[in-house]
């Protein structure tokens, strides 16, 4: 199976809402992890921001998964806005991640049509992109949330994730943050 995965960051320090705490980081991992075993995964398509992106990344490529990786900009801006933004020692999991996948050839940088709208284009060239590779391998492709199974309202890119994979005809399924 080819598993398309986005989901939320790691809170912020001053979260007033609690969707992923910091301290259950090694549950979701597990959660993570289990996951790709149970469904026999063979591919991660997803970006590699702080939380579940990189915690999906860590795991796939302990277990030996094909991972591609899709950004909206280049490497150092991105770790800047999305990686080392939040709490935890995120960056030397990104940096990681991103000269594993990079010396591999699965790291897309893609042109967004403006700032505002990168990160809803990078969800779909996630969907688009584990569709493609499913195509290719012959294998089923299912999107996952890790997130708290609660839409935040307009603007939550994972709820959008969420949209777009049935718009697409992929089936969704959700590991929990919380």
């Amino acid at each position: 199976m080819i598993i398309a995965l986005a989901g939320r960051r790691v809170d912020a320090v001053d979260a007033k809402q609690h969707r992923f705490p910091p301290e259950n980081v090694p549950t979701v991992r597990g959660r993570i992890r289990a996951m790709f075993e149970v469904r026999a995964a063979i591919a991660l398509v997803s970006s590699a921001a702080c939380g579940a992106d990189l915690l999906a990344l860590a795991e796939a490529g302990s277990l030996g998964l094909r991972r591609r990786v899709v950004l909206p900009f280049e490497r150092e801006k991105f770790r800047t806005t999305s990686v080392t933004d939040r709490p935890g020692d995120w960056g030397p999991l990104y940096d990681r991640a991103l000269n594993d996948v990079e010396k591999n050839g699965d790291l897309l940088v893609i042109q967004t049509s403006s700032e505002d709208k990168a990160y809803a284009e990078v969800n779909h060239a996630i969907i688009d992109e584990a569709i493609l590779l499913g195509q290719q391998l012959h294998y089923s492709v299912t999107a996952v949330l890790v997130w708290d199974g609660k839409p935040r309202g307009e603007g939550d890119l994972t709820e959008e994730f969420r949209v777009h994979a049935r718009s697409k005809d992929v089936p969704v399924i959700d590991v929990m943050t919380l």
